[in-house]
């Protein structure tokens, strides 16, 4: 089993489009924040062929920037050999955009408006968005668990300025884990961060959700 990427390494600059080695080797383009979901799913079923290039988990700050990001990395990818590519990033706040360029460069990404929604089954996700049962909800993964302080806390400057905690997150009402694993440090991360917004902690476990379904569509 290959080694797990650093988590600062994954939000700082992501990983690097490798050389293709192989006729039959696909490369999976994602968000940093997925990289080690994606290498547990690769690895536990023996999909030896599935490559992986992440781009900075960062730019969920900045989401304006991921479609070009990763018109970029497609680019780049063909240029190093690759002819099957899969963009395993959800919508995640590009508001389309991401599909249009998934479009005009002939990739398909992965179904949902972000990661969240494809963890928890974007069925049941959408279901309970109809019933509107958790409009005042707050999602952590396995990795925001893990990365709560960079991104969220300091990355948004609550550190900085805690007058904007009320601003940003006065309308939610409960954090919800959607846990990948079944890790106590993890879940104690997550409760811990909900204590810091203020929010009811909830815990659902998801496993791989829909990335599951999707890696094994990309490595057919």
């Amino acid at each position: 089993m290959n080694q797990l990427p650093d988590d600062r390494a994954l939000t700082d600059r992501g990983l690097d489009v490798p050389v293709a080695t192989a006729p039959d080797q696909v490369l999976l383009i994602a968000c940093g924040a997925l990289a080690r979901e994606i290498i547990a799913v690769r690895d536990a079923n023996g999909w030896d062929h599935l490559a992986i290039t992440c781009l900075p988990a960062k730019l969920h700050n900045d989401p304006q920037h991921i479609p070009q990001a990763v018109r970029a990395r497609v680019r780049q990818a063909r240029a190093d050999g690759f002819e099957s590519i899969f963009v395993v990033y959800a919508d995640c706040g590009t508001g389309g955009l991401l599909d249009k360029v998934c479009a005009e460069e002939g990739v398909e990404r992965i179904a949902g408006p972000h990661c969240y929604s494809f963890f928890d089954g974007n069925d049941a996700f959408a279901a309970r968005t109809d019933t509107g049962e958790e409009m005042t909800a707050f999602y952590l993964t396995d990795f925001l668990a893990r990365q709560f302080d960079t991104l969220i806390w300091k990355g948004m400057g609550l550190d900085r300025h805690p007058d904007l905690l009320p601003m940003i997150f006065g309308n939610y009402e409960k954090l919800i884990y959607l846990a990948q694993t079944e890790d106590q440090l993890l879940e104690d991360r997550a409760r811990a961060a909900a204590d810091k917004l203020g929010l009811v902690y909830e815990r659902r476990q998801t496993g791989y959700g829909d990335l599951t379904t999707f890696l094994q569509r990309a490595a057919i």
